[in-house]
C-alpha cells in the first residue's frame, strides 16, 4: 500500500516547480507553489516570467476544484504589494485557503513578514521556515541582488589537475568534458548578464551567447580598458542581436576623449554596441561602480567567464560571490597561464578564504563550488 504523500514530499514537488523559472524570471525569485486538499494535489504552479503570474496565482488558476480549507505549500512567502502583479496573500485569502506553509523569508523590505501578518490577520494558519535551507538555496542571486541592488556574480574557469588554463602556447579547447561545457550552457540561460575581458575577445573572439536548446541569451558585458576590441570581432558583429556593453576606462567627458578613440566609440554604437566608461584611477574599469550601474539596469545576475588578469581583478574588487571551478583530469605542465593571475598574495595567511559548498563529478571532470563570504572582501 502505497504510503500518503507528507508535508515535505509536497514542499519538494514545489521547489522542482520552482526551478522550471529558472533563466526568465530575473529579476524575481524562482518559486513554486503546490494546492493540497484531503491529501491530494489539486494544483500546481510556477513562476514563468518576470512580469507574469507569480507561482502563488499560477497555481490557483490551475484548480481543479474549490480550494477552500485546502493546504498551499509555496517556497516563498507570498507577496503582499502591487507590482507587475496584484498581491498573492489577496488570491490566497480570496479562495478561502486555511493553511499556508512557506520555506523561505522574502528579504524585499516590501514583503519581509508583511504576508504572512496579513495571512494571519485573516485566520490562516501559517507555517513559515519549512525546508527553509533547501528553499533559500533557489535563490541566492535573488536574496543577494534585493539587498544590496548589485548583481550575483559567479565566477567560473576551467583549469589541468596542476592548475593550468591553457598550454604554453595559449591554446585552450578544449580543457573541460562536453558535460561541463553543456553545464556552463545552462548557467548562460540562468544569469542575466555574461562578463568577459578584452584578453578572452581577442585570444578566442567568442560569441558568449547560450546555445541550450530554447535558452536565454545573457547580456554580454566585456571589459575594455582601452577600447581595444576589434570592430569585426563576433561580439560586434553580433551585438544588434544580443545585447551587449563594452566597458572602458576613457575620461567619462566625450570631449575629453582621444579624436580616434571618440570615433570608434561611435561605430561601436552604431553596430549596437553600448559604450560605457567606467574609469578608475589606476586606468582600469572599475568593476564595483560597472556591478553597481549593472544592477541599476536590472540585471540580478553575471556569469563571470574572465581569464587570470579579469579574474583577479574581480575578486580584488570584492565583486564575487561564489567560485566554480572545474578540474580537469590533465597536466600541462609549463609555465603556462593561471586562473587568477596579478601580484599575489605575500604569505599563504593573506589567501582569500573561501567557503567549499560542493564538490561533483562532471563527465570526466570535478566541479567545485566555493562561497566567498561577505567578510573577506
Amino acid at each position: 500500500m502505497k504510503e500518503p504523500m507528507t508535508d515535505r514530499d509536497f514542499m519538494l514537488r514545489a521547489i522542482t516547480l520552482a526551478r522550471l523559472g529558472e533563466g526568465w524570471v530575473n529579476p524575481n525569485p524562482m518559486v513554486g507553489a503546490v494546492i493540497v486538499k484531503g491529501g491530494r494535489v489539486i494544483a500546481e504552479g510556477w513562476h514563468h516570467k518576470y512580469g507574469e503570474l507569480h507561482a502563488e496565482r499560477d497555481a490557483l488558476r490551475a484548480l481543479t476544484e474549490p480550494a477552500e480549507g485546502a493546504t498551499i505549500y509555496v517556497t516563498l512567502e507570498p507577496c503582499c504589494h502591487y507590482g507587475k502583479q496584484p498581491p498573492c496573500t489577496l488570491a490566497i485569502i480570496e479562495h478561502g485557503i486555511s493553511r499556508v506553509v512557506i520555506g523561505s523569508r522574502d528579504p524585499n523590505p516590501l514583503v519581509a513578514g508583511k504576508g504572512v501578518r496579513m495571512l494571519r490577520e485573516h485566520g490562516i494558519t501559517v507555517v513559515e521556515d519549512f525546508m527553509r535551507e533547501e528553499c533559500d538555496a533557489l535563490n541566492p542571486v535573488f536574496f543577494h541582488y534585493i539587498t544590496t541592488g548589485r548583481p550575483y556574480v559567479k565566477m567560473k574557469y576551467a583549469m589541468t589537475a596542476d592548475g593550468k588554463i591553457a598550454t604554453k602556447t595559449g591554446a585552450s579547447k578544449w580543457i573541460t568534458s562536453e558535460e561541463a561545457r553543456n553545464l556552463v550552457h545552462d548557467w548562460r540561460n540562468a544569469c542575466r548578464g555574461i562578463m568577459a575581458g578584452i584578453g578572452t575577445v581577442l585570444a578566442d573572439d567568442p560569441l558568449l551567447n547560450c546555445r541550450k536548446p530554447g535558452g536565454r541569451d545573457p547580456v554580454r558585458v566585456i571589459c575594455d580598458s582601452r577600447l581595444r576590441i576589434p570592430e569585426d570581432a563576433q561580439i560586434v558583429r553580433t551585438a544588434k542581436q544580443y545585447e551587449t556593453i563594452v566597458a572602458c576606462a576613457l575620461p567619462e567627458t566625450e570631449a575629453d576623449r582621444p579624436e580616434d578613440m571618440r570615433a570608434k566609440a561611435e561605430r561601436l554604437r552604431q553596430r549596437g554596441v553600448e559604450v560605457w566608461s567606467v574609469p578608475a584611477q589606476d586606468g582600469t574599469v572599475d568593476l564595483r561602480e560597472l556591478v553597481k550601474r549593472l544592477g541599476e539596469r536590472g540585471i540580478d545576475s553575471i556569469l563571470l567567464e574572465g581569464g587570470g588578469t579579469l579574474n583577479e581583478s574581480a575578486l580584488r574588487a570584492g565583486i564575487v560571490q561564489e567560485v566554480n571551478a572545474f578540474v580537469a583530469p590533465k597536466i600541462f605542465g609549463g609555465k603556462a597561464r593561471s586562473p587568477v593571475e596579478g601580484a599575489g598574495v605575500e604569505t599563504p595567511q593573506e589567501a582569500l578564504q573561501m567557503k567549499m559548498e560542493q564538490v561533483r563529478q562532471v563527465g570526466d571532470d570535478l566541479l567545485i563550488t566555493y562561497r566567498i563570504s561577505d567578510d573577506q572582501k
